[in-house]
């Protein structure tokens, strides 16, 4: 079984150099420690914070600076775009009437890079 995300949560993403924290807004929410996430905490600057320097050539900024400098990469500030919610989610929990967040779940970035949790915010309760 995996944990229940929580407001704190670390994430990764697989361009971005530095982890960054998840923020569940407390509106109608089960709390474990804090606010529990669901599959559509998503939000860019809302819930999912910039990853400082971003290194992905889909990414419209890394691109133009990389040509500026000749071919050489050249990392700009993260500002993820996320099109779509975190998959796959609980199949069984619902929070807020959509399903609960785990720690296998993942958030793909529009400029190809893949969000994952590094620490679930709290270790005590498990959710399919």
């Amino acid at each position: 079984m995996a944990l229940q995300v929580c407001s704190g949560a670390t994430l990764r993403c697989s361009f971005g150099v530095a982890p960054s924290a998840l923020v569940v807004l407390p509106i109608k929410r089960v709390l474990t420690r804090t606010p529990d996430a669901n599959i559509l905490d998503n939000k860019p600057l809302v819930n999912i914070m910039p990853f400082g320097m971003c290194s992905s050539l889909a990414n419209p900024e890394v691109a133009a600076a990389t040509a500026a400098a000749f071919g050489v990469l050249t990392p700009m500030p993260c500002v993820p775009v996320i099109p779509a919610p975190w998959v796959p989610g609980s199949p069984t929990v619902l929070i807020a009437n959509s399903p609960a967040l785990n720690n296998t779940s993942t958030l793909m970035c529009a400029w190809a890079g893949v969000i994952k949790v590094l620490n679930p915010g709290q270790t005590t309760v498990f959710i399919p």
